[in-house]
C-alpha cells in the first residue's frame, strides 16, 4: 500500500538502521495506510498488525518521516522504520504474532541490506534500536515503545533475529539499559529508582534523608546531578535528568 506522492518524491537512502515504534492506537494495516495517506505529511517504512500482517508504505530505499532525524542523514544513509498496533498508551506488550514479523523483517533488513546485527550504539550506529533510545531519533526523547516492548526488543526479538539470520546469540548486559528521559519526567514508581538510589549513594553522591525508595522524588534528582558533577558535567548538564552517557557509566543492576 503504497503513500503517495512520498513514495516517489522522497529522496533516496541507503538503509543501515532498523528502528521499531508502537503507534499508539489499536489500528489496522489498511487503517495505517489511510491515516499516512490522508490525515499527515508523516509516514513509516512497515506496520505490524496484532496478528502478524505486515504492511508496506515505502520502500526501504525511500525515506520516510518516522524517525526524526534518524530519516536521511547528510552521507545519503537513513533508518528504515517499523510501527506496530498497540494500545492508546503504547503499554502493552507485542504479541507473540508481532513478535515472529518482526524478528523475519529483521532477518531480511540484514541479508537485503547488509544492517549489521548489532543493537546501535549511538543515534548514527548501524543496526537494530527502538524509538526510545535515542532523543535524536524524535523531538528530543519518547517512551515509545513502552517499558514491556523494550523488554521484549531486549530479550526477543532482537536474540531473534541475530538468530534467524544466523549469528550469534548476544550476551545480555547484567546493567538496566537507559529507559529515556522521558520515563524520569513522568514521575516514576518502579524498582529502577530504587536500583539507581542504591548505585548513587555507593558512588558517593546520595542526596536522600530517607531512602532511597521506588518513587522518583527531588532527592533522586539532587543525588543523580550530584553524579553527573562527578563526572565532570556542570551547568545545565548537570541538572540531574538522567541521560544515556552518565546512566551507562553509573551501571545500574537489571532487577
Amino acid at each position: 500500500m503504497e503513500v503517495q506522492p512520498e513514495g516517489n518524491a522522497q529522496p533516496a537512502i541507503r538503509p543501515t538502521q532498523l528502528i521499531f515504534h508502537s503507534i499508539a492506537a489499536p489500528w489496522t494495516g489498511r487503517r495505517t495506510y489511510e491515516y499516512w495517506r490522508d490525515s499527515t505529511n508523516l509516514e513509516c517504512h512497515f506496520f505490524v498488525e496484532f496478528g502478524g500482517g505486515v504492511f508496506q508504505y515505502i520502500g526501504t530505499q525511500t525515506r520516510a518521516d518516522a524517525n526524526m532525524h534518524a530519516n536521511q542523514r547528510g552521507d545519503g544513509t537513513g533508518a528504515v522504520s517499523v510501527e506496530t498496533a498497540s494500545n492508546l498508551k503504547h503499554t502493552d506488550p507485542w504479541t507473540s504474532s508481532q513478535i515472529s514479523a518482526l524478528i523475519k523483517l529483521g532477518a531480511w533488513m540484514h541479508r537485503t541490506h547488509g544492517v549489521p546485527l548489532r543493537i546501535c550504539r549511538s543515534a548514527t550506529d548501524p543496526g537494530f534500536g527502538t524509538h526510545r533510545m535515542f532523543a535524536a531519533w524524535s523531538n528530543g526523547g519518547t517512551a515509545c515503545p513502552g517499558d514491556a516492548r523494550q523488554r521484549q526488543f531486549r530479550e526477543l526479538v532482537f536474540p531473534g533475529i541475530v538468530k534467524a539470520a544466523g549469528g550469534k546469540p548476544p550476551k545480555p548486559s547484567p546493567y538496566a539499559e537507559f529507559p529515556g528521559a522521558e520515563f524520569f519526567k513522568s514521575s516514576p514508581r518502579s524498582p529502577l529508582i530504587t536500583a539507581m538510589g542504591r548505585r548513587l549513594v555507593a558512588e558517593g553522591c546520595g542526596r536522600y534523608a530517607e531512602g532511597p525508595g521506588p518513587q522518583w522524588t527531588d532527592a533522586d534528582r539532587k543525588s543523580y546531578a550530584a553524579w553527573q558533577r562527578k563526572r565532570g558535567f556542570s551547568g545545565a548538564d548537570a541538572d540531574g535528568w538522567p541521560g544515556r552517557t552518565t546512566w551507562d557509566a553509573l551501571k545500574v543492576p537489571r532487577g
